[in-house]
């Protein structure tokens, strides 16, 4: 069997469904095309099941990309506002949490929903338990999956990364793009814990469950949010923030007292010892995993020039992560096709006309807290306009 439309868009999460809306609204025939049984599986695991669907502090500087320029065409055209104006048409309750990141109040499932009302009211066709055997040029494109072939002369590869393999993911996209003669720059996981080796690892791991608020740092960048440690290394917002500009062999340095002074309070004590270094830290660190870390770092002497020492190491404790949890717990992948081959305004090849990728599978990743789903929104509607 032999469908034909104007568009063929690969994959139903956020970037595929939006582009889709976009298209269907300019009187484009669209079909999305989807190997899971249903459509948004990501996005109805994301933000807790709540999915932060965008960031109302939005900045090209919130992205990651071998080309830092890359996003902000599309980031300008479509906004947050656009998305929540979107939301609220539905009647979809929101709420926002901290640093700008906005979450539905009852289920990620108004989101999906929404999208799917927006398909319907577009006319975009979805076919689900879809898989696809190939893709061809000839005149147009052609998609073949096992029950039937799909023909178009334009296709958008919405397919995703390589993050959370159980929902999915898989390197169709790469393997596209390669197909198609684009570049890929080099994958690897983003947002994703960090494990600890060695001594660290001896010295920490029974601690977990304990978080403290501290600044990680790696390579000129550097995040203030929580840090949890975990049975096997180190999460939380901090730690999954600096987890994407860290790569294997470096180390990450860690502010255990952001903005606090803790040899001070040692200085003016009674008696100069690891009792008044524990006492300095009450307030700033847990108590077990203060002691800890003296247990580890204790100043190897009392005297002002010692405590200055010791003061700065506080402030840089240096940890050098034995990896990562890896793309099963990475929440996105960095890296993805090279945006030198992309049209910034409208996300199309320069090499083969007609051929489009959104989302996830291009080299754009955004921070933690919305800016992902805000890269889906604003890559694909760039497209579904351009359609």
């Amino acid at each position: 069997m032999i469908h034909k439309f104007d568009a063929l868009v690969l994959g139903a999460g956020a970037a595929g469904l939006l582009c889709a809306v976009e298209a269907g609204k300019r009187g484009r025939r669209v079909a999305v095309l989807e190997r899971a049984d249903g459509i948004g599986k990501k996005i109805l695991i994301s933000g807790g099941g709540r999915c932060n669907f965008t960031n109302i502090h939005c900045q090209p500087d919130n992205f990651i990309s071998a080309n830092e320029h890359f996003a902000k065409s599309a980031l300008t055209r479509y906004t947050p506002a656009d998305f929540i104006a979107l939301v609220e048409k539905h009647r979809i309750p929101y709420h926002e949490k901290t640093l700008g990141q906005l979450f539905c109040d009852r289920s990620a499932q108004n989101v999906t929903d929404m999208l799917e009302a927006e398909c319907r009211a577009a006319g975009v066709q979805t076919f689900l338990s879809c898989r696809i055997h190939g893709v061809q040029r000839t005149t147009e494109f052609i998609v073949r999956t096992e029950a039937a072939e799909f023909h178009a002369p334009a296709l958008v590869v919405a397919t995703g990364g390589l993050s959370i393999p159980k929902m999915g993911a898989t390197a169709f996209g790469y393997e596209l793009a390669r197909q198609f003669g684009l570049t890929i720059v080099t994958t690897k996981p983003g947002l994703v814990p960090l494990l600890l080796g060695g001594k660290d690892y001896n010295a920490y791991s029974d601690l977990a469950g304990i978080s403290a608020e501290v600044v990680a740092s790696a390579n000129h960048h550097a995040f203030r949010e929580k840090m949890l440690i975990t049975h096997r290394g180190l999460s939380g917002p901090a730690i999954l923030q600096i987890s994407s500009y860290w790569e294997k062999g470096q180390t990450i340095q860690l502010d255990l007292a952001p903005d606090r002074e803790i040899a001070q309070a040692i200085r003016t004590a009674k008696f100069r010892n690891l009792a008044a270094a524990q006492n300095a830290f009450q307030g700033i660190l847990p108590k077990r995993f203060a002691e800890r870390w003296l247990e580890n770092h204790a100043p190897t002497a009392w005297n002002n020039e010692a405590l200055a020492k010791w003061e700065q190491q506080i402030h840089q404790w240096v940890i050098e992560p034995a990896g990562t949890e890896g793309y099963e717990k990475a929440e996105v992948t960095v890296g993805g096709v090279d945006t030198n081959e992309l049209s910034s305004k409208t996300m199309e090849s320069k090499k083969v006309r007609g051929l489009f990728f959104i989302g996830e599978v291009v080299d754009v990743t955004g921070h933690l807290g919305g800016f992902n789903f805000q890269w889906a929104w604003a890559s694909g509607s760039a497209a579904g306009r351009a359609l």
